[in-house]
């Protein structure tokens, strides 16, 4: 009896961690993102949403056995989109900035990123002094408005002539070359990206950085069960090469900070 007892013990354990593997099977995991950045995640002109954070999601999606879904979301309502449960994180080049730390359940940091300025190559500005009396434009609610409205940037913020916030940085690179502005605050990232797009003669990267931030996945606060499955398959992947591996296909590869 002690043998039938033991085997049929056996039988249900196994039952059981079949029925919650199929239940994990079946999940689908809604990723929240802003269809209009570059390299990170955007919608390509074939219609299809394409992106270093999408192909990492993709992939951990693919090693869990969960359905993945892309959400482009409206990133000044980023919050409400995740409170409320329509996605599942926010995960498209999201600076882990100081004031964001409490609000959210972070994924260890995996890219490291600064925020600079992209000019017009033929408009003689070279430094951050350059900039006095220049209009600035920055994508709203995005982290390089929120750099340029720290203290830290106060005195550079008080020498411009305006910033004006956009809600793209498609748009935002319209200004530039419309000489409606003079300088795009944005990622260095999105800032090679959007300048290798539209030819390299015509734009540069300012060497002077304004700060230089990290990027995370933000959970809603305290769920830390998503957060730690994601982060257990993410550092498999960094171990594996296969983190670095789509890094170098949207030529990220020297910002890779997870696994170092």
């Amino acid at each position: 009896m002690k043998r039938i007892f033991a085997l049929l013990l056996v039988v249900v354990m196994i039952c059981g961690a079949f029925t919650a593997c199929k239940k994990d099977e079946g999940k689908t995991f809604t990723l929240g993102f802003d269809a209009e950045f570059p390299p990170y995640g955007y919608k390509d002109t074939d219609g299809s949403y394409k992106g270093f954070d999408l192909d990492l999601a993709s992939e951990v999606c693919k090693r869990r056995g969960w359905t993945v879904k892309f959400q482009p979301i409206d990133w000044d309502s980023k919050d409400m989109e995740l409170n409320s449960g329509n996605i599942d994180c926010i995960w498209n080049g999201f600076t882990m900035s100081n004031d964001r730390l409490d609000t959210y359940t972070w994924s260890e940091a995996y890219v490291d990123n600064s925020q600079v300025f992209a000019v017009a190559t033929e408009s003689g500005i070279k430094q951050h002094s350059d900039l006095a009396g220049k209009t600035i434009v920055v994508q709203a609610a995005s982290s390089a408005l929120e750099a340029l409205n720290s203290e830290d940037c106060a005195e550079l913020k008080a020498s411009f002539k305006e910033i004006i916030e956009v809600p793209d940085y498609n748009s935002a690179f319209l200004y530039l070359q419309s000489g409606m502005a003079d300088a795009v605050a944005l990622d260095v990232g999105v800032a090679k990206y959007q300048i290798a797009e539209r030819g390299s003669d015509k734009y540069q990267i300012l060497d002077q950085v304004i700060v230089s931030e990290l990027y995370g996945i933000g959970f809603k606060l305290g769920n830390t069960a998503l957060r730690d499955e994601v982060q257990t398959t993410l550092n498999e992947m960094s171990k594996d090469g296969k983190f670095l591996e789509i890094a170098k296909k949207w030529d990220l590869q020297d910002s890779v900070v997870l696994g170092k």
